[in-house]
């Protein structure tokens, strides 16, 4: 697997800029986020998706099946796919202003498993419903066992996530409690489960 977040460095120094660290999200607790906020008042200020178990996010790192992908566009030509994982659908895109990413998605035919560092963005439809789609940064084919390990590694991030939703203070944990009310610890806890119950190390 060529990308690996924790080499990519996290949050930002004073006087100086470094990625955001990417989270491993399940899609079924990524497609339910419902709130998009900017930290800062720069115009260049990360743009965050709160989780509903509490957790900021700039950047994802996902793996999963990549089902479809298909070209969109003439003149400003973009792709989009749809990877799945244990629990539900990314939806990804990249376009000309990803250029490397929406070539390195160009060429990956599906199925196949990939692994996609990429920033989720929230959309709000004429109808009021809500969307979350990932603009690619990277997207690299991999194996099924990397997908094993990532899905062993997201489950991990999520329970630890809800472990301190059950008690923590943190400003983004008692922001997600305000935007995500009726968030069930239990709802999570399953979904953690079944996913692991799909996969056979």
């Amino acid at each position: 697997m060529s990308a690996n977040p924790s080499e990519m460095g996290g949050g930002r120094r004073e006087g100086s800029f470094e990625r955001e660290p990417a989270r491993r999200v399940f899609a079924a607790e990524l497609r339910e986020c419902r709130y998009q906020f900017k930290d800062g008042t720069d115009e260049k200020s990360p743009t965050f998706v709160l989780l509903p178990t509490g957790e900021r996010s700039n950047r994802i790192f996902i793996v999963g099946t990549l089902t479809e992908k298909t070209r969109q566009g003439e003149q400003n030509v973009f792709y989009r796919g749809r990877v799945i994982d244990p629990t539900g659908t990314f939806f990804v895109m990249a376009g000309s202003y990803q250029p490397e990413a929406m070539q390195q998605l160009a060429k990956i035919e599906a199925p196949a498993f990939v692994a996609v560092i990429g920033k989720p963005n929230l959309y709000q439809k004429p109808d009021g419903s809500y969307l979350v789609s990932v603009r690619v940064e990277s997207i690299t084919v991999v194996d099924k066992d990397t997908r094993d390990l990532w899905t062993l590694d997201a489950a991990e991030r999520t329970l630890d996530r809800l472990d301190a939703l059950r008690e923590g203070t943190s400003p983004d944990i008692v922001k997600a409690k305000e935007q995500y009310p009726i968030v069930d610890p239990v709802v999570y806890r399953k979904m953690v489960y079944d996913a692991l119950a799909q996969i056979k190390m």
